[in-house]
């Protein structure tokens, strides 16, 4: 099998770049500010100017970049992305499932395990796992081919009435609250009530047919999406 990687996209820093600007782009594939780049990032807004202007240059450009105007992946900065999420997200997989690593602990590590496994390793620990099709997040793994289908969720801050939700995705992105989440029985396939709450409370569930009311914080609430019940 040849090999996906393109040569421009081969550094750590590259792939972080473009995993983030595929992650805010959203389903939609908007684009992106800069700001909101640096932000995810956490590097200052020249530093993402530059790194832009560099990746948009390049003989196959990455990015599609216009200054004030943000940012878009170009098909071939997409492929990469989605081939760093797919190996991001078979490692979690493989942490937790196989390694027993708690829940909390598999994002860091894939983080730093992402960029330097080969096609070969990849294909051995999606075979090991029996080729799963969701990470221990709940979240899409792309296909070898960078196919990946659209998840149907919406955010638990978005959700306005009362009623049956089973947890589509929990946010892997700060591991704390993602420990607080688990040890409260909330994660992915878990069924959901959402109660009725006024403007000033916290977001009001309980689980499965428990009575007992659970209050997030807007913090926990926006971690976690979540798919309607259909009877």
């Amino acid at each position: 099998m040849p090999a996906r990687r393109n040569p421009a996209a081969s550094s750590e820093s590259v792939d972080n770049y473009l995993k983030a600007i595929l992650a805010l782009s959203g389903p939609e594939e908007r684009r992106v500010a800069s700001t909101s780049l640096a932000a995810r990032l956490g590097v200052a807004p020249a530093s993402v100017t530059n790194m832009l202007q560099k990746l948009g240059a390049a003989p196959s450009p990455l990015v599609e970049y216009e200054r004030h105007h943000g940012v878009l992946l170009s098909p071939a900065g997409r492929r990469r992305a989605l081939e760093v999420l797919r190996h991001h997200r078979l490692i979690e997989t493989f942490l937790y499932e196989l390694l027993d690593y708690p829940i909390e602990e598999v994002h860091a590590e894939a983080e730093r395990l992402e960029h330097f496994i080969s096609e070969r390793f990849e294909e051995r620990i999606a075979a090991k796992l029996g080729h799963p099709k969701f990470d221990p997040h709940g979240h899409c793994i792309p296909a070898m081919d960078g196919k990946m289908p659209k998840q149907k969720s919406v955010s638990l801050t978005d959700v306005e009435h009362e009623g049956a939700f089973v947890v589509d995705s929990v946010s892997d992105w700060d591991a704390p609250l993602l420990k607080r989440l688990k040890a409260r029985g909330i994660a992915p396939g878990v069924r959901l009530r959402t109660r009725r709450r006024t403007p000033d409370d916290d977001y009001a569930v309980s689980l499965g047919n428990s009575s007992r009311i659970l209050h997030l914080s807007p913090d926990a609430a926006g971690a976690i999406r979540l798919c309607s019940v259909h009877h």
